[in-house]
């Protein structure tokens, strides 16, 4: 799928967080996955309470995920990331996740500081919008 990232100078350094300013894309076939928590297959919690291995397995599951879709890490063009407030002074392992899993031409990216996600557990929760190339499958 063709990608363009664009990172104007005149807008503020958001490669250093780990994501782009502006994502063009073009392709065929979209895709919306669901919000990605740090929940095992088997829906089991991975590293309560800490959100840097939430935040490892959440972009895990959201590999897993466009993967069933047909496609890579590499077309997913935007991400909503959901962080609990209580933990959002720990977001450098948001950043420190979005450079591991989006080392090159990083998807636009919004963080959204919430009181609480769907189960007390979760600390985070990524969504995420992809363009493949190619027909629906």
């Amino acid at each position: 799928m063709p990608k363009h990232t664009i990172n104007p100078p005149d807008l503020f350094n958001s490669l250093q967080y780990g994501f782009s300013q502006i994502v063009v894309s073009q392709g065929s076939q979209q895709v919306h996955i669901s919000g990605q928590v740090a929940w095992d297959a088997q829906s089991q919690i991975i590293g309560p309470g800490d959100l840097r291995a939430q935040t490892m397995a959440s972009f895990e599951n959201l590999d897993r995920a466009i993967q069933h879709a047909g496609g890579t890490l590499e077309d997913i063009v935007s991400l909503r990331i959901y962080i609990v407030q209580s933990v959002i002074d720990q977001d450098r392992y948001v950043t420190e996740g979005l450079r591991r899993f989006f080392p090159q031409h990083p998807p636009a990216s919004t963080w959204i500081a919430v009181p609480a996600l769907s189960m007390p557990d979760f600390l985070i929760e990524i969504e995420a919008f992809a363009v493949l190339a190619g027909d629906i499958q």
